[in-house]
């Protein structure tokens, strides 16, 4: 991915140096602990706020036995900057994108932080992944993600870890659109359950990504294998294929983002219209 030389954004917050481990929540991992744990996931996902994350246990033994490690990509100043030159290239899809529909887009703002940090939605920490907090609209990440797209989910390149910035980038999209709002009246009303409303709001999170991906297409950014890469990651995220890395099984009932294959072509889907209303992900 050609991202250097590309402009840089003004909405970042770097709290790399604020942060630590010592503000963190830890849980302990017995079967009340467990439950705990998912009565706080299911509460933040009814507010918009996506921690599940959270429910992988051995991301929360090694984020406990390991606070104070410093994260990989602290000291590589590219990964900032990369981060940077990402949201800036979601901010001028965005802005051409909601003028074509007649609306104003207010971009968000993307907090870069180590180990944890505070947000409007709770404590953030590295082991949740990056995530949108839909109450202060804003994006959080810890850029050891990337690395940990690399070790653990066999995602790696520029275009892959653009891919998830432009993931959280699509939920705000949704809280401006009014989707968020309209998602919690469904919960309430809808036969559709919880989880597979959520499903449906994180594909179309995935379909936005990849709008924002033909628009790097159309722009010659993109290099050979960078598609591969991204469909790779989309793929290596399934609901189905994280839980049986960690479970050994599945439970389809309890997928919160979707199958690997759901993923996969929702984020597809995107990328090969570039077209906005294809990516209704609400349609039965």
């Amino acid at each position: 991915m050609r991202w250097r030389d590309q402009r840089e954004s003004d909405n970042i917050e770097d709290r790399r140096s604020q942060s630590g481990s010592s503000t963190g929540i830890n849980i302990p991992m017995g079967g009340k602990g467990r439950l705990i744990l998912f009565i706080i996931v299911l509460v933040a996902g009814y507010y918009g706020v996506d921690l599940t994350g959270l429910l992988n246990s051995d991301l929360i033994e090694q984020n406990n036995s390991q606070q104070t490690a410093t994260p990989y990509y602290d000291e590589d100043p590219d990964a900032a900057k990369f981060t940077s030159v990402i949201l800036a290239s979601t901010e001028d899809y965005w802005r051409q994108a909601f003028q074509r529909l007649g609306k104003t887009y207010i971009p968000p703002k993307l907090v870069l932080y180590t180990g944890s940090t505070r947000t409007s939605c709770g404590t953030g920490q590295t082991y949740m992944g990056p995530f949108y907090c839909s109450v202060d609209k804003t994006v959080y990440l810890d850029i050891s993600f990337y690395q940990e797209m690399k070790r653990r989910l066999g995602g790696g390149g520029d275009f892959a870890q653009g891919y998830v910035i432009a993931h959280e980038i699509g939920h705000h999209v949704q809280n401006l659109l009014g989707t968020f709002n309209q998602i919690q009246h469904q919960q309430q009303n809808s036969r559709f359950s919880k989880n597979q409303l959520s499903v449906k709001l994180e594909l179309q999170a995935d379909c936005y990504a990849g709008l924002w991906g033909n628009a790097m297409q159309k722009k010659n950014i993109l290099e050979v294998g960078d598609i591969e890469q991204a469909l790779k990651t989309a793929e290596a995220i399934g609901d189905d294929r994280l839980q049986r890395q960690s479970n050994g099984y599945i439970v389809p009932d309890s997928f919160t983002h979707g199958s690997s294959q759901q993923r996969y072509t929702w984020f597809k889907r995107g990328f090969d219209s570039g077209i906005i209303e294809q990516c209704n992900t609400f349609i039965e």
